[in-house]
């Protein structure tokens, strides 16, 4: 079996706005087989970054795009094929958006492996350890606290045992950000936990002032105090937070993660599979369980993503929680014609081969824009 062809499809509702939702445009991956296999992946970063990191032609051995040093290649040989995206990215990049991209790719590989072996990814990630996973609903805060109550009803009431609320207008002001955990604390009532990621908004001083002001609300942690350089930020913030700090979502590369947890002293790592791959993603997992600290997947995408995290999460032991996108956008829930229901506050994840997801190719038509 060897690659015939490897797509970028950019994917854009008619309106975007500036919120941070990654479910008003993407970049799925498409790889092509001579068998008549296909790969399925998908990239969170800028869409059309990452489709010309896969279409550019050669500049030379260490600068080409990814298409070009993929086809002939066997998908089988997920390894090889990164060594050889990695050496034609080597010298425009080696992390960002080409990192991005490469994950995608890696992504559809192992859609194509599983496929091929007919066997769930997370069997040939070596799991699971389990197959039913508690999820929390991500969404993002309201405009305002009432609105932040008014979400957090809605998602309690719809059967789940979490809630995270993330950026919005968190860091604005002291007030404001009290008052935004404290509805939505209020609106998730006491049994519902609640988590707070605050979108990279504060200085250390602030951060560790606001883990003292929002420990009252009892979160189950604090997302995305700090910039992700900030490692040093991290280190204090971890070291005197009465919550379990989390972050990683914006990593790509495995020694990023790793310095998050051995510099920063994170308690949560957060790996996203449309940002690092799932070869990636395994292994920040495993270091992170190695170090006796806490792993979940960051998504925020289509049930593409969904479905490589959930493959991912089942495959590590001792998980807790994984993160389930609500968004209300058809490119969340229109891509793949599996709804990924929720149950009971619990998500399970396909047995069938490779991701386990049926591409909806009307919704690609419909949104596509390149």
């Amino acid at each position: 079996m060897i690659i015939t062809q490897v797509e970028a499809i950019v994917l854009r509702l008619p309106q975007v706005s500036a919120a941070a939702d990654g479910t008003q445009d993407t970049c799925l991956i498409r790889i092509d087989t001579d068998c008549g296999i296909s790969g399925w992946g998908e990239v969170d970063s800028c869409p059309s970054a990452v489709k010309a990191v896969v279409d550019a032609p050669m500049s030379h051995s260490n600068c080409s795009g990814l298409a070009r040093v993929l086809v002939g290649m066997d998908p089988l040989a997920i390894d090889v094929c990164n060594h050889r995206m990695r050496v034609a990215t080597n010298y425009y990049s080696s992390g960002g958006v080409a990192v991005h991209a490469m994950a995608g790719v890696d992504m559809a590989l192992w859609d194509i492996a599983g496929k091929a072996l007919d066997k769930p990814i997370y069997q040939l990630l070596g799991g699971p350890f389990q197959t039913r996973m508690r999820a929390y609903s991500s969404v993002l805060f309201g405009d305002t606290p009432a609105a932040t109550y008014d979400i957090a009803r809605r998602w309690a009431d719809g059967g789940f045992t979490a809630v995270k609320f993330g950026w919005g207008p968190m860091g604005q002001s002291e007030a404001n950000d009290i008052a935004l955990v404290r509805e939505a604390r209020r609106g998730l009532a006491e049994s519902v936990d609640l988590l707070i990621d605050a979108g990279e908004c504060f200085d250390a001083r602030t951060a560790i002032r606001r883990a003292d002001q929002f420990a009252e609300f009892r979160p189950y942690w604090l997302e995305e105090m700090l910039h992700p350089d900030d490692l040093a930020g991290y280190r204090k913030l971890s070291a005197v937070s009465p919550t379990p700090i989390a972050a990683g979502e914006t990593a790509c590369r495995l020694d990023e993660f790793l310095r998050m947890l051995d510099e920063g002293e994170l308690d949560w790592i957060q790996p996203d599979p449309s940002r690092c791959g799932i070869t990636t993603m395994i292994a920040v997992g495993r270091a992170a369980i190695a170090r006796h600290k806490r792993v979940c997947n960051h998504t925020f995408k289509s049930g593409i993503t969904i479905s490589a995290s959930l493959h991912v999460m089942a495959a590590l032991p001792g998980i807790d929680v994984v993160e389930f996108c609500m968004a209300d956008s058809p490119l969340r829930h229109e891509i793949t014609h599996e709804p990924f229901a929720v149950s009971d506050g619990f998500a399970s994840i396909s047995d069938r081969p490779g991701l386990g997801v049926t591409v909806n190719l009307d919704t690609i038509a419909k949104y596509r824009v390149a």
